[in-house]
């Protein structure tokens, strides 16, 4: 009886509606960022992702007072070279920033050094980053730099999908419609179409032409995706799509 407690109370977490995803909102326009990383930046110097817009607009301002390149939101100078960014880096990572960590990591898995990466991003996920659990999750289901294990890979899978992430959200879909459990994946794919994920809302759109969604939760599912698409639209960050 204590098993299946803990089973229904896990799912409860699993299934909460994450109130936004694992990226957040710009720390200086407060809205929430696009899930394309290419839409926004990371600052060495701070951890911080800021958005198009606000780089843009920060850019702007910077080219009409003739002022030197600092970071948009703690204004630290820009660094001019890879070395100064990795110190910067560095510099985070000694106070224990999580998303600094997680980079750091993410330099050394891309090296082949997986041993390495899985320390920074075992010490990021503890620190409560979701793209850390996210690879982990991938380093298990691989065996990279840890021996394979299918349960450790699922518990990861799951943290990063609980704290927001529609990437995590749409793998576990995809397991559950492996193992048959339909209801268990489009449950999953709802949250992270919720979220503004592309690939969950076609997902469910191919499910509706097979008669294995209704058109109702469709078309619940398509308004909370435009909506969440909505929510990171600005007229700056249209500006800096085209001239930035």
């Amino acid at each position: 009886m204590c098993k299946e407690r803990s089973a229904e109370l896990r799912a409860e977490i699993l299934f909460k509606q994450p109130e936004s995803s694992h990226r957040g909102d710009c720390p200086i326009c407060f809205l929430p960022l696009p899930l394309d990383p290419k839409k926004s930046s990371m600052q060495s110097c701070c951890s911080k992702v800021v958005c198009k817009g606000c780089s843009y607009a920060d850019y702007l301002r910077q080219l009409e007072e003739r002022l030197g390149r600092v970071c948009p939101f703690c204004r630290h100078p820009t660094p001019t070279t890879q070395e100064e960014a990795n110190k910067n880096k560095m510099k985070r990572v000694e106070k224990n920033d999580p998303v600094a960590i997680r980079e750091i990591g993410k330099k050394h898995y891309h090296k082949g050094g997986y041993d390495t990466a899985f320390e920074y991003w075992t010490k990021a996920a503890e620190l409560g980053d979701a793209v850390a659990h996210h690879h982990l999750s991938i380093m298990y289901r691989k065996g990279q730099g840890v021996e394979k294990d299918e349960k450790k890979g699922r518990y990861h899978l799951e943290e990063a999908a609980i704290a927001g992430h529609p990437g995590a959200r749409y793998n576990l879909g995809w397991n559950e419609g492996m193992n048959q459990r339909y209801d268990r994946a489009v449950k999953h794919w709802i949250i992270s179409a919720n979220l503004g994920d592309d690939g969950s809302i076609k997902t469910l759109m191919a499910l509706f032409k097979q008669g294995k969604v209704s058109k109702d939760v469709l078309a619940a599912a398509l308004r909370a995706h435009q909506a969440a698409l909505d929510a990171t639209k600005s007229p700056q960050r249209d500006a800096a799509e085209q001239d930035y």
